[in-house]
C-alpha cells in the first residue's frame, strides 16, 4: 500500500468555522453564510470529529476557541484567502476596493479575526483579504496593501 492522500475538510465546514471563529457565534456565523444554526453547528461538529479536537468551547453564553482552534483559524484563513485570490484572478473585478492585509497568524486569529465583523458592517464596500503568515512581505510582488507585524517589548 502506497501513501494515502490525507482527505480534506470540505470548503463549506472551514467557512463555517471561519464565520463563526469570526463571531464567536454560530447562529451569526449562519446568517452571514445564508445557513441554518444547525447546518453550521453540524459542519463545525464533522470538522472537529475529522481533526479529533474541539474547535470551540461551547457555553451557556456562547461559544469560544480553544487552543486548537485558535491555533488552526489562520490556516484556515490564509486558505480560503488563497481560493477566493485564485477566484478572483479567474474572474477580475472593475472596482478596486479591495484591500489585502498581511499580519502574522498569532496577531489575526487574537487581535484582528475578533474585529472583522465590525470592520465588515461598517466598510461593507471594502473586500477584506487578510493573508495570516510569519514572513515578511515585499508590496510589489506579494498583492499586498497593508502589513501588520508586531514586535514585544523586551
Amino acid at each position: 500500500m502506497g501513501n494515502r492522500i490525507p482527505i480534506l475538510p470540505s470548503t463549506a465546514a472551514l467557512r463555517a468555522f471561519e464565520a463563526a471563529a469570526n463571531h464567536l457565534s454560530f447562529t451569526d456565523a449562519a446568517v452571514e453564510l445564508g445557513r441554518t444554526q444547525g447546518a453550521v453547528s453540524h459542519q463545525i461538529r464533522e470538522l472537529e470529529s475529522r481533526l479529533g479536537v474541539s474547535l470551540f468551547e461551547r457555553e451557556a453564553r456562547g461559544i469560544s476557541l480553544t487552543k486548537p482552534g485558535r491555533t488552526y483559524l489562520p490556516f484556515v484563513i490564509e486558505a480560503l484567502d488563497r481560493l477566493r485570490a485564485g477566484d478572483d484572478a479567474l474572474r477580475p473585478r472593475t472596482d478596486d476596493r479591495v484591500l489585502t492585509v498581511s499580519c502574522s497568524p498569532n496577531f489575526a486569529s487574537k487581535w484582528l479575526v475578533p474585529r472583522l465583523g465590525d470592520f465588515s458592517a461598517a466598510h461593507s464596500d471594502i473586500d477584506l483579504r487578510i493573508s495570516a503568515m510569519p514572513q515578511h512581505v515585499t508590496f510589489e510582488g506579494d498583492g499586498i496593501d497593508m502589513a501588520v507585524r508586531h514586535w514585544g517589548l523586551a
